[in-house]
């Protein structure tokens, strides 16, 4: 089967990059999953873009890269929010429902932001209805066509770099190569590889794991950000309670009911997500409790059901009513800063092989992403990604996957190996130990591997890359934190980078 693109994942970045794909060929979207199984789908946060009166680009970037640390690319993210305005009105202009007040849109304001930019849908569905909108348009398209349930293994290698995919179908048990002039993987986050997330089970950091096999540079994947609040309730899935619940004024409190954020940072709730996060384990440790508290109950009941419609009825569903109890929280890993490495146009260092969204490493997050700039980085990117494909469209090529391996590893054990020893906070031993065990685990692999046997693959590519990134990297910055090197390094404002078998270098 021979395609000219082929989009691996039906997240934003990839719905986005197919619709500029769609007037120039034939266009295979590939979800692993149902198509609307992303993290977009699932994000609640927002949009952010400098579009009110008291705002502007250059607040946007200022703020961005304050919460980079030191490590965003600056032309990557005048990129991003320069281009935010104009992807945000041409999604009205296909459908989407952003929330108003009146005529005019609503913004809220979310942690490390100066000013009040997050734009919403319906409340905390924010990823959902642009996914949504982004999906119309695509199939509108009569070229584009979409594939659920189909998981892409490996890539397809030749000499001139990626020339295709090998799909394996979860109904049939089989694998299918598909040849495509240009690739673009838009696989979204890898969470899964941690024990305690936000993500979706389909984010497997399939991605990574893909273009690093096939040659590509992997860059920053230390870099992890654990989001402060999931939802901690036995039982209950680790669902993310959005940074906008402490936008809209949100405490956090420890078993004590003591409102203790304040002792950590003068922002207090309104911190970034990797202070926020250490900053309750340290609040954990000192009190014994299993979780602390966030707190809405101070807010109007009404509003605060009608602000939060998804979030309120989930928690109903495991018995906790947001708006007139306080609810349990925990971190989670929740978002990669690092990935495939990308220039700002998709391009990977593999020919024919392009990257965008979270799987990508633009450069734009630097070592923490600012809140609500995730979603934009799909959008811009995707399009831009889309756009170079279209551009640099070269000849059918034939390829083969790269030889396959398979851990020997319990996806439970490699999942709580990640949390303990690469997870919020971290140190060289630790580091150390979790790379020995991970270069440990390789076997040969015995009958016919299916969907979670990829997928264990994936997670334990991820896993390691992450270790022995952040064994390299000696200081402390943004979601990375060594409690042995508890300080910033000038040495280390750099970026982290691996390729195939050769270790972690900074440039």
């Amino acid at each position: 089967m021979n395609l000219d693109f082929v989009v691996v994942g039906a997240g934003v970045a990839g719905l986005r990059a197919a619709i500029e794909l769609a007037p120039h060929g034939r266009v295979l979207v590939i979800a692993k999953d149902s198509l609307s199984e992303s993290s977009s789908n699932y994000a609640q946060g927002g949009i952010a873009a400098a579009l009110s009166d008291d705002d502007d680009i250059e607040l946007h970037e200022h703020d961005t890269l304050i919460a980079g640390d030191g490590l965003c690319d600056v032309p990557a993210v005048r990129t991003l929010v320069e281009e935010a305005p104009a992807a945000i009105h041409e999604l009205i202009g296909w459908g989407a429902e952003f929330d108003r007040e009146g005529a005019r849109l609503m913004f809220a304001r979310e942690g490390a932001h100066s000013r009040s930019r997050v734009l919403h849908a319906h409340g905390d569905s924010t990823g959902r209805e642009i996914a949504r909108t982004l999906y119309q348009k695509a199939a509108s398209m009569g070229s584009v066509e979409f594939r659920s349930f189909a998981s892409v293994t490996d890539l397809l290698c030749c000499p001139d770099g990626v020339s295709g995919v090998v799909v394996y179908n979860d109904s049939t048990d089989e694998s299918l190569p598909i040849q495509a002039a240009s690739v673009l993987l838009a696989t979204g986050g890898l969470g899964r590889v941690f024990l305690e997330t936000t993500n979706p089970e389909v984010a497997t950091g399939d991605g990574v794991a893909l273009g690093w096999r096939a040659g590509a540079t992997v860059a920053d994947i230390e870099f992890v950000q654990f989001h402060p609040t999931a939802l901690h309730v036995a039982g209950a899935p680790r669902f993310l309670l959005s940074e906008a619940l402490r936008g809209e004024g949100a405490v956090l409190r420890n078993s004590d009911g003591e409102r203790f954020m304040q002792r950590y940072d003068p922002r207090a709730e309104l911190a970034p997500r990797d202070i926020v996060s250490r900053s309750i384990l340290s609040e954990l440790r000192l009190t014994g409790a299993p979780h602390v508290w966030i707190d809405l109950t101070h807010l109007d009941p009404a509003m605060v059901k009608e602000r939060f419609p998804r979030i309120h009825s989930t928690c109903l569903q495991y018995g906790v009513d947001i708006s007139t109890e306080r609810v349990p929280v925990h971190p989670a890993a929740h978002y990669a800063m690092g990935g495939v490495r990308t220039d700002l146009h998709g391009r990977t260092t593999v020919a024919g092989l392009y990257a965008a969204g979270e799987v990508a490493c633009t450069g734009v997050h630097g070592a923490n992403r600012l809140a609500s700039n995730s979603l934009l980085e799909g959008l811009v990117y995707g399009a831009r990604a889309g756009r170079t494909m279209v551009a640099e469209r070269r000849a059918f090529s034939a390829g083969s996957p790269p030889e396959r391996q398979f851990p020997g590893i319990v996806e439970i054990e490699l999942r709580a190996l990640a949390w303990s020893k690469c997870g919020i906070l971290r140190d060289g031993p630790g580091l150390a130990e979790a790379v020995a065990r991970l270069d440990d685990v390789r076997c040969d692999f015995k009958h016919q591997p299916q969907r979670s046997d990829f997928e264990l693959r994936s997670l334990h590519t991820v896993a390691r890359l992450i270790a022995k990134a952040a064994l390299a990297r000696e200081e402390s910055r943004g979601g990375h934190f060594r409690t042995d090197y508890p300080e910033k390094s000038a040495a280390f404002q750099k970026h982290s980078s691996i390729t195939g078998a050769k270790p972690a270098a900074f440039d």
